[in-house]
């Protein structure tokens, strides 16, 4: 993943498949519910919106980005959901029209990043290809809300390989941002490429020797990362105490602890 312009490619076209998703949608497609609770359609694309230029912003003015992580961290439980309300409160055409130009002057300003550059980030500050990857992360989460919104199911891509390593290498900030103290010793993935998606039938993360290791499907692995998916909904199993634990809490994105979803048949 140390290509930025290999991911910032895979970036462009992860963006384009949600692009095409919402870019003929009717008003009611736009205010259709997704499965995160209160947020619709145009919800998921304006928290898309906001975040590509927040990732701007730390990439062009790390001074201000501070004062916005100042602000994230004094109404933790508010300012995503505030950045996506304003946004979803547009008209679904200027909307789209902001993503489009947000994304495509991050695009630039990551591909002429000069080599070894860090940006500050939520989390752990990132180089251009980490950040490249964590937008292409909630880009294809986001997405995956929009397609369930709409009735529209997805075929998984290659690309699902960068939303598995930013899943593993997050592990220890889903052990921080709750307050307690990650795993000395690292993990390993071997998960097993969606059907179809030419290359290797199995994609591994991790030292071969690592004594805890995750195996199952990489669609599964990468679901349950990004919290679109109850691990009692996966095929994923953890080998050793460890990595059990760690598949309780996983999460790809940076900020509070999310919440993840309820498993299917809850409550009915």
């Amino acid at each position: 993943m140390s290509d930025p312009a290999g991911v910032l490619a895979d970036l462009r076209a992860e963006s384009e498949e949600v692009d095409a998703l919402v870019r003929e949608a009717s008003d009611e497609q736009w205010a259709a519910v997704t499965p995160a609770p209160g947020w619709t359609v145009a919800h998921q694309i304006a928290h898309l919106a906001w975040t590509d230029a927040a990732a701007l912003l730390a990439a062009t003015d790390p001074g201000a980005f501070a004062a916005e992580v100042d602000k994230a961290l004094a109404a933790p439980d508010r300012f995503v959901d505030e950045g996506a309300e304003e946004g979803a409160a547009l008209p679904p055409g200027v909307l789209l029209a902001r993503w489009r130009d947000g994304r495509e002057r991050l695009h630039r300003v990551l591909r002429e990043a000069p080599p070894g550059t860090r940006f500050p980030w939520y989390g752990p500050a990132m180089s251009a290809g980490a950040l490249a990857t964590a937008r292409l992360m909630e880009t294809w989460a986001h997405g995956q809300d929009v397609a369930d919104a709409l009735g529209v199911v997805r075929a998984p891509t290659a690309r699902l390989r960068h939303v598995a390593w930013i899943g593993l290498r997050a592990r220890d900030y889903a052990y921080l941002v709750r307050g307690l103290t990650p795993p000395a010793a690292p993990f390993r993935l071997e998960l097993t490429a969606p059907g179809g998606v030419s290359g290797d039938s199995v994609w591994s993360f991790g030292p071969d020797d690592a004594p805890q290791t995750i195996t199952g499907p990489a669609l599964d692995f990468c679901l349950l990362v990004t919290q679109r998916v109850h691990r009692a909904d996966t095929a994923l199993v953890a080998h050793g105490a460890d990595a059990d634990a760690w598949l309780d809490i996983a999460q790809a994105f940076a900020g509070p602890a999310g919440g993840g979803r309820a498993p299917k048949g809850a409550g009915s």
